[in-house]
Order: structure tokens, then C-alpha cells, then sequence
């Protein structure tokens, strides 16, 4: 499946083209289902062979570091976790160093998301989520609180005497459209119209408001650095709460000893940042 064709998957595996599609062909038949819909662009997973996809390569992952231990080669296990990128960027990436000292046994693989992950779906083990949690079919562990207030380019913050003065200008919006309303509630404010345009990142929000072309309701632990390096300002002190940040896997899937790993040292590491929220960690 990541190949996209039976070619390239027979060069990966040693194998000739024809023992590539003969399995494939034995399997659906097994199964009585395809997996594939050959296509002139190619090999194209069916519902099926999505679904099967990630629970195959868990198993063949498992059944390799048993036997990488056992013939003696060096323990190295290799965990996938899906980021948020607004959490990788403005608070995970800077403290990994930290982990991977700690722990040089473990092959970590960062995949980077907009919120929007399906774990076995995608061959994940773990992934770091925005929301509510209560995810059906997931255990998650709580990390960070995460509440939204108002950052705009300074140009923009002199023009701020209080509240009110945001309605003259633009109001960039994500796709959670009841952030602008829930932040001025909490203000004691009426909402303006928010007719600014709506993106589905909170990153690609911070760079057009640090270009001057409004003002974004982001979560301010989350971008400390654009404040410190004076490209964004929070002009207000009023937040409200969208969600927090949640690490999350699938209830059906065993901790391996890395999973069990990454998940103390991260639930650790936000606990000291819940309670220094002024301590940064320096980039690296």
C-alpha cells in the first residue's frame, strides 16, 4: 500500500512482480474482498485495505522486534506518533532532545497533522489531539490546558484601547467558528460580525496575523516564542477555553514498553510546564 504498486513494492521486498501479486491475490481470496483497485494510476486501497493496512503493519512491526532480540541485534523500537502541529511546533519539538537522551533505545517518528488523525488508519501508535477528549475507542491521557485570547502584529495592538476597538479590525477565524463568540462572552463584550477569512491551522493563523492582517484567537502558551521575539501581541488578558491537549491511542492496542515510555515522560513534562507556565525551554 505504500508503494502504490505491486513494482515497487517486489524491488522493497526482493521478490519478483508476479509473487507480489500472486499473495495479494491469495489474500483477497481468503478474505473474499478487495483490497485494491488497480487503476491507471496505480493501486488504489479499497475501504478494506485501508482498514487491514495498519493492524498488518502493527503485527509485522511486533513479530520484527521479537526477532531483532532474538537473533541479538540492538534493541531499537521504533514508535509513530501523530502531532498536532500547532502543539509540535510551539511546545513538543523544543523538549525531544530531552527524550531522545533519555532514551536512545527508541526510534521516535514525528507525523504531523491539522487535529484531523485516525491512528490505526494512518500506522500510528500514539497522537497528540486538541479537543474535548472522550474519544470513542481511545484512552488518552490529559496534557495541557490551552485557552485562546487575541494575538495581532504590534502595529495593529497600539491601535487597541479595549475590547470594542477589535471590531475595526479583521477577524481571522479557524474552523471552530464559536471561538470569536465564546472570547467576547468572557470579555463581557458583544461579538462583532467575524468575516475574516478561516484557515485550519492555527499556525498558518499566527503567521498572516504576524503579518498585520488581523487579529487571530490562538492558544497563547502555544506561540511564547512569536511574543518573545516581539511578532505577535496579546493585547488582552481575557482567554477562554476551547479544549486542551490530550495524548491519545486506541483502547484495543497493548502499551508496548515505548508507548509506556513516551507517555510518563510527556505526561511529566507537562505537569512541570502546568505548573512554571512563565519557564521556557530554549529552542534547539
Amino acid at each position: 500500500m505504500r508503494q502504490g504498486s505491486f513494482t515497487r513494492a517486489a524491488i522493497e521486498l526482493r521478490v519478483s512482480q508476479a509473487a507480489v501479486s500472486h499473495q495479494i491475490a491469495r489474500l483477497e481470496d481468503l478474505l473474499g474482498a478487495v483490497l485494491f483497485q488497480r487503476t491507471s494510476r496505480g493501486l488504489v486501497p479499497t475501504d478494506e485495505g485501508r482498514l487491514l493496512f495498519p493492524v498488518l503493519e502493527y503485527g509485522f512491526d511486533a513479530i520484527a522486534r521479537v526477532l531483532d532480540r532474538l537473533e541479538g541485534r540492538r534493541d531499537v523500537e521504533v514508535l509513530k506518533i501523530g502531532v498536532n502541529t500547532t502543539f509540535a511546533l510551539g511546545w513538543l519539538m523544543p523538549r525531544l532532545e530531552m527524550f531522545q537522551a533519555a532514551h536512545p533505545e527508541i526510534d521516535l517518528r514525528i507525523s504531523t497533522n491539522n487535529n484531523r488523525v485516525e491512528i490505526l488508519r494512518e500506522g500510528l501508535d500514539m497522537a497528540i489531539r486538541f479537543g474535548a477528549g472522550g474519544w470513542t475507542g481511545h484512552e488518552t491521557i490529559a496534557l495541557l490546558d490551552a485557552p485562546l485570547s487575541p494575538l495581532c502584529a504590534p502595529v495593529l495592538a497600539e491601535r487597541l484601547q479595549d475590547t470594542e476597538d477589535l471590531a475595526r479590525l479583521t477577524l481571522l477565524r479557524s474552523y471552530r467558528s464559536a471561538e470569536w463568540p465564546s472570547w467576547f462572552a468572557a470579555a463581557g463584550a458583544s461579538c462583532p460580525p467575524a468575516m475574516g477569512p478561516v484557515f485550519d491551522s492555527s499556525i498558518a493563523l499566527a503567521e498572516v496575523a504576524a503579518s498585520g492582517a488581523g487579529a487571530a484567537l490562538l492558544p497563547v502558551r502555544m506561540f511564547e516564542r512569536h511574543i518573545a521575539e516581539g511578532r505577535l501581541v496579546q493585547p488582552f488578558s481575557h482567554t477562554v477555553s476551547a479544549g486542551r491537549y490530550y495524548l491519545a491511542w486506541p483502547s484495543e492496542r497493548p502499551l508496548t514498553p515505548a508507548m509506556s515510555l513516551f507517555s510518563r515522560w510527556l505526561s511529566q513534562q507537562a505537569q512541570e510546564a502546568q505548573a512554571n507556565p512563565g519557564e521556557r525551554v530554549p529552542a534547539v
